[in-house]
């Protein structure tokens, strides 16, 4: 037998040290990830006592119901948590989100917009729920340069399908105090309202083949973004980035809401609360209908109802029972 290498025999002792080492690098790697997963997760899904059926968040809670989801330093709380800022600059805008989700509720929402040459920005203020088939609910402004109205944009999602787009001109300067805008959600309908003037209303048809959001929990978003390519007037007039940053604010925020509980995988509401709350089963009674479609007609830009060019077979069937 040929004398064995003794350098070959040292680095043969190492081999086994040298498998620890790697092994334990990489399960203090795991650990590490799981360990701020968690956090992360907890931090979303903190549960709060949801033994009430329903709540009423108090005005200017931000620190308390929000997060900032992305943008970092682009979104700042204020005022003892009264107050939420977001920012948008050439490199990103920011976002933030509800720390609990819900299945119906009524929620309500001071902004003040970007003000000046807003062109190519986009502030939104929606619910959402998650998935390829998700349910939506949307309240969008675009900006556009100086002197010309905003476009208020809205839109609903039910179980992945949109495309039904209603846009209006404010009445009013958004940019120069705060407006409440306000979702209300509820089993019989969704309805849009502007300093409680409703401007739109989306009735559950599910009895005429209408998919309607009821059984997916929603967060509530807000985001300042960069839409420049379609934003204002289709694209044509970009974001002027010799202005930025632009700033939108939000304040006074409320909701009355079913908060969905991942515990026990159902809503907090109950059968005697769809009986009681008012906000749970109401609509538009015939005089606010009335006022809706007074507005409709003077302050409508776009409906997808009447899209014929878009929607060559017709748009959605809700459209028949406007």
């Amino acid at each position: 037998m040929p004398p064995r290498n003794p350098n070959q025999s040292r680095s043969n002792s190492f081999i086994p040290y040298l498998a620890f080492i790697i092994f334990c690098a990489i399960f203090v790697f795991k650990v590490d990830i799981i360990i701020s997963q968690t956090i992360f997760a907890a931090r979303r899904n903190v549960e709060i006592d949801s033994s009430a059926p329903t709540i009423v968040i108090g005005n200017g809670t931000f620190h308390r119901h929000f997060i900032v989801s992305w943008g970092e330093s682009r979104a700042r709380i204020l005022e003892n948590g009264e107050l939420l800022e977001l920012s948008l600059d050439k490199l990103s805008g920011s976002g933030f989100e509800s720390k609990k989700e819900f299945i119906f509720g009524k929620i309500d929402m001071q902004i003040k917009l970007v003000p000046g040459d807003s062109a190519g920005t986009v502030t939104t203020y929606y619910l959402s729920s998650e998935g390829d088939h998700h349910d939506e609910i949307d309240f969008e402004f675009l900006g556009n340069s100086s002197g010309n109205p905003y476009t208020l944009h809205t839109n609903v999602f039910s179980q992945g399908k949109g495309e039904r787009e209603q846009q209006f001109f404010l009445w009013f300067d958004p940019t120069q105090d705060f407006h409440k805008y306000t979702i209300l959600w509820n089993p019989k309908c969704i309805i849009f309202y502007v300093d409680g003037i409703p401007i739109r209303e989306f009735k559950n048809l599910e009895r005429r083949g209408v998919p309607f959001p009821k059984d997916q929990p929603m967060r509530i978003y807000s985001s300042l973004w960069d839409a420049e390519e379609w934003a204002t007037q289709g694209g044509r007039v970009k974001t002027n980035w010799t202005l930025a940053p632009f700033t939108a604010g939000y304040t006074n925020f409320s909701a009355q809401a079913c908060i969905w509980s991942y515990r026990t995988k159902s809503s907090a509401c109950n059968s005697n609360d769809f009986k009681s709350k008012r906000w749970l089963k109401t609509g538009l009674d015939s005089r606010s209908r009335a006022q809706m479609k007074r507005l409709q007609k003077k302050h409508m830009v776009y409906d997808y109802c009447k899209d014929k060019w878009r929607f060559r077979k017709g748009p959605g069937r809700e459209c028949r029972f406007h």
